[in-house]
């Protein structure tokens, strides 16, 4: 237990090749910790919807063959790993922000609000983070940073399943709310139909009004 005191987030900068391990759950529990959890976030890029975080662990030495980042799997090899992990894990906790919050604070810290409400609410809490990214999570654990950690890290991988199958059901909902923009395609990202369909039927209740390709509209309609 001594080993965690004053234990600090780190950042790692430089990724490793391979398929997620657990090399970095088995290095935190070495350390004395025992909770590890992997925290990843989807939707920073989009032009619509909220930005969702996730946060999952695992039982020790336990690893999902075949488990990737979500970006590498298919949509219905997404689905596979999102009900097995939510079959697999000790615990998993979402996190949302919403595109008001998201033009009022800006998308980075939209997404690290998004992970942290998502830490904060998983009912068997962690006591140690795994994140994606370069920047940690604003909240007082500690905590371990990986430059493409969803490619690294099993269980950050598992965190970015959650995070784009539950944001891609969002915006396959918001498609039959708001229709003509295509959401349940693209997922409000910025192709170019998306494009399009600002340019034609003006921007939605959903829309990033800060992001370029969007606020461009905001005073027509």
């Amino acid at each position: 237990m001594g080993m965690k005191k004053g234990f600090s987030a780190t950042r790692e900068l430089f990724p490793t090749s391979g398929h997620p391990s657990l090399f970095y759950e088995q290095q935190a529990r070495d350390q004395g910790f025992s909770a590890v959890a992997g925290v990843d976030e989807a939707g920073r890029g989009p032009l619509a919807g909220p930005v969702v975080a996730a946060a999952v662990f695992f039982p020790p030495e336990l690893q999902l063959p075949g488990l990737k980042e979500s970006k590498q799997l298919s949509p219905l090899r997404r689905d596979h790993f999102f009900n097995l992990v939510r079959s697999q894990a000790l615990s998993i906790g979402v996190g949302l922000v919403f595109p008001d919050e998201i033009d009022r604070i800006n998308i980075l810290q939209a997404s690290l609000l998004a992970m942290a409400k998502a830490v904060s609410c998983m009912k068997a809490p962690p006591d140690f983070l795994l994140v994606d990214g370069t920047f940690p999570v604003p909240l007082p654990l500690p905590q371990r940073v990986l430059v493409k950690g969803d490619s690294r890290c099993h269980a950050i991988a598992a965190a970015s399943v959650i995070a784009k199958v539950i944001r891609d059901r969002i915006m396959t909902a918001y498609d039959a709310r708001y229709p003509g923009y295509g959401f349940a395609a693209h997922k409000g990202y910025p192709s170019a139909g998306h494009r399009a369909a600002i340019a034609a039927l003006g921007i939605s209740p959903i829309h990033r009004l800060s992001f370029r390709g969007v606020r461009e509209y905001r005073e027509q309609g």
